[in-house]
């Protein structure tokens, strides 16, 4: 295969891992809203959930387009599974969605 050729296939591999863990992603919101709908969480739950999200998705963007794409290709091959939820989630601490609120936190 010629350097192009084998560029455009990094290309596509890439993209098709993007669109397949940005889709786990947006999976997660659905599952808030859901519950929000259900009664079962509060809005700023959701509001939790989606700052997680948008941390998230930033963070397998720049793993996606910033840098070699052959590079990232192989990074999918060769190395363990990234768990891009967990990539987002905030640094300070943060009550698990299941917990019920504490008097810190409304």
């Amino acid at each position: 295969m010629s350097q192009k050729s084998d560029r455009q296939q990094a290309r596509e591999t890439v993209a098709t891992y993007h669109e397949a863990e940005l889709a786990g992603l947006v999976a997660h919101v659905a599952e808030a809203i859901d519950r929000f709908r259900s009664g079962e969480l509060k809005a700023f739950d959701v509001d939790e959930v989606l700052f997680q999200y948008s941390r998230a998705a930033k963070e397998l963007w720049k793993f996606c387009n910033i840098g070699n794409v052959q590079v990232t290709e192989g990074q999918l091959h060769g190395a363990p599974p990234i768990d891009w939820w967990e990539r987002g989630t905030p640094r300070r601490a943060r009550r698990p969605v299941d917990e019920p609120p504490t008097s810190e936190h409304p």
